[in-house]
């Protein structure tokens, strides 16, 4: 009887969050991808394409958008007292594809270092091997190709990724606006 007790104590109070993947295509043709955590699948999915109908777009199947995007990790670290060059070449064995410049939230310079999805726990414990502490450390969808949108499109798609991210059960949303 006390273990059912408990049990039936803790399932009230466990939530179980599903990550699901949303795709589709915002104003001008821009692939759209939302990542959502949430206890409620229906409600998620309704929410969502709400927003992209609103938002003049429409939400497309699964698969229909992802291919054009690449599952990565994303390393931010802050520059001083790093020759990108030397780390460059002592990280190309844990998988680095990609390092370059960028700018952090706030506007600082930060050293940007992409990986393949599958080589994010390696470049993790090469970092941490080395003493250096990223700022952030993340997976991301980076769009294989980019679509060219003026200002006024720009804006358009803009005011559409804005709403998807306002929602609760939305993580993160990427896109391949050039």
């Amino acid at each position: 009887r006390v273990e059912a007790a408990i049990k039936r104590a803790q399932g009230k109070e466990l939530v179980n969050y599903d990550e699901i993947l949303y795709e589709g295509y915002g104003p001008h043709g821009v692939a759209i991808l939302v990542e959502t955590a949430t206890d409620n699948h229906v409600r998620t999915v309704a929410n969502v394409k709400s927003h992209f109908n609103k938002g003049h777009g429409v939400m497309g199947n699964s698969g229909s958008v992802a291919f054009q995007f690449k599952k990565m990790g994303v390393f931010k670290l802050k520059p001083e007292g790093l020759n990108a060059d030397d780390l460059e070449l002592e990280l190309i064995d844990f998988g680095l594809e990609e390092l370059g410049e960028g700018t952090g939230e706030n506007g600082e310079d930060v050293l940007v270092i992409r990986v393949g999805f599958t080589a994010f726990g390696n470049m993790q414990k090469a970092l941490e091997d080395k003493g250096i502490n990223p700022i952030s450390a993340e997976l991301e969808w980076i769009p294989s190709t980019t679509v060219p949108v003026n200002d006024e499109q720009a804006a358009d798609v803009s005011k559409l990724i804005e709403k998807l991210e306002q929602d609760d059960d939305v993580q993160k949303v990427f896109h391949n606006m050039g």
